[in-house]
């Protein structure tokens, strides 16, 4: 059942304790609880999965809490095995992108929370700050080997590092009274990874191609459609409109991003930015120009990845989108982010969308 709830309140909704925010909520698409990634980089997986959590809500209208960590530990093994292939001339870290999941889902399919957690006995947050440490340490060893020549143990050795920390993954296991394999429990859900795309907004390739962006987490080189700004806008706004949520990959570096009061803004005058995580103000016009300008010098970067639910406007009419965050819930907005239009076009890196949420004059535009 696809569902779309519009709402017509308006209210106070206590950004701060000096907050004079109001929203009217326009569209709140169904969207699994705020959940906390803990203390780990894994904004990719967390945010890709609840994109995936509302993928199956608005297919077949079940809510399932699937495994974050099932498909971050399949896509730590690749990454190592690219960081080796490369000699250690490549990034490891704890950093990914949503095709990074998706490419996960694929080969190795979903399981749900119940059947994988990724926390050691006992423990109630994830921290994968020793985890990652003793993983580069083994990868690093086998890189400098005085003899150059890799054991062929090294795939054992990182699983069962992995499987320490994380846990081993399983080959079957029960839910709600049936029996499953990570592949049939796949089928269920009735997700099909090819049926997801990227889309971004940049100059360094021509417009309506598909190339592989540049950017530090984008280890497994996964390509991305490019589109102008104003289409990369209308690819969200219609996908929001006709029910679609968003995968987003943005920065989230400005002072004026702020989880904490709940929104993110561009206001026109910089010397406004405190106030402007408080009051409305104008901001600024975001161009293709711009945004490839803060770019290119890396004062945008990509630094967080979340998940588009619904859009709003503030008593000035100035509209926001409705961003979940993985930081848990007990940040304002029930952890979300309103995040502003000036904001979105300026700071977005990529969204994942279902290809069927394209518009169809840019769908034509990119042949897909």
């Amino acid at each position: 059942m696809k569902k779309i709830f519009i709402a017509s309140f308006i209210g106070l909704l206590g950004l701060s304790a000096n907050g004079q925010y109001q929203f009217e909520e326009k569209i709140n698409l169904e969207a699994t609880p705020v959940i906390s990634q803990g203390r780990t980089g894994t904004c990719w997986s967390f945010s890709t999965t609840s994109f995936i959590e509302s993928e199956i809500l608005r297919i077949d209208d079940k809510e399932i809490d699937i495994s974050e960590m099932y498909n971050v530990r399949f896509t730590y093994l690749a990454k190592a095995e690219n960081y080796l292939m490369r000699q250690g001339k490549a990034q490891f870290s704890e950093g990914g992108l949503a095709h990074d999941v998706m490419n996960s889902v694929k080969q190795n399919g979903l399981v749900p929370q119940v059947a994988y957690t990724g926390l050691d006995a006992g423990a109630n947050t994830h921290n994968h700050a020793e985890m990652v440490a003793v993983l580069t340490s083994l990868l690093d060893t086998y890189i400098e080997k005085p003899t150059k020549q890799m054991s062929d143990k090294w795939k054992d050795a990182v699983n069962a590092i992995l499987d320490v920390y994380l846990g081993p993954v399983p080959s079957e296991f029960e839910y709600e009274g049936k029996k499953y394999t990570p592949q049939s429990f796949l089928k269920m859900t009735k997700i099909n990874p090819d049926d997801y795309i990227t889309v971004t907004s940049f100059t360094q390739a021509p417009f309506y191609s598909n190339f592989i962006l540049n950017i530090p987490d984008n280890f497994s080189n996964g390509s991305m459609y490019n589109v102008s700004l104003d289409e990369m806008m209308k690819v969200i706004d219609d996908a929001l409109a006709n029910g679609y949520s968003i995968e987003l990959d943005c920065d989230v570096s400005e002072a004026t991003f702020s989880a904490r009061a709940g929104v993110a803004v561009i206001p026109l005058d910089d010397s406004k930015e405190k106030e402007a995580l408080t009051t409305p103000m104008d901001e600024k016009e975001i161009n293709q120009a711009y945004r490839q300008q803060l770019f290119e010098n890396q004062e945008t970067t990509d630094d967080h990845l979340m998940h588009i639910t619904g859009t709003l406007v503030d008593q000035n009419g100035t509209k926001y989108y409705k961003v979940k965050n993985s930081w848990g819930d007990g940040l304002a907005n029930g952890g979300h982010v309103y995040m502003s239009e000036s904001y979105m076009r300026l700071k977005t890196i990529s969204v994942m969308v279902h290809k069927d949420a394209l518009p169809k004059v840019i769908r034509k535009k990119l042949s897909i």
